[in-house]
């Protein structure tokens, strides 16, 4: 088994994901090879929380202008995750 830590990247900070703090979904980028078991499997050991449905998306990386060649770069692709929790728990990281 992979490492907890290896799998959850960093909770996404945005207006959207806020706003679905109200339906209790956490929004987190995860890494891009993780499955859905793995990740459901990740959070529930990091937070102690039970975690009813995992929906994942990847994200294609922006392309970026660069300033003094009339070249273009690109930020990196990132895959993320919305993980429902159960009736009642919640997670303190993202105290409103």
């Amino acid at each position: 088994m992979k490492d907890p830590r290896d799998v959850v990247l960093a909770p996404v900070v945005s207006e959207k994901s806020y706003e679905l703090l109200e339906s209790n979904v956490y929004t987190f980028r995860v890494h891009p090879d993780s499955s859905k078991p793995e990740i459901k499997d990740a959070i529930e050991t990091l937070f102690d929380v039970t975690v009813v449905k995992v929906n994942t998306m990847n994200r294609k990386g922006k392309r970026r202008r660069n300033r003094r060649s009339p070249t273009f770069g690109r930020k990196p692709d990132t895959k993320r995750a919305l993980i429902t929790l159960a009736e009642g728990d919640q997670i303190e990281l993202f105290d409103v």
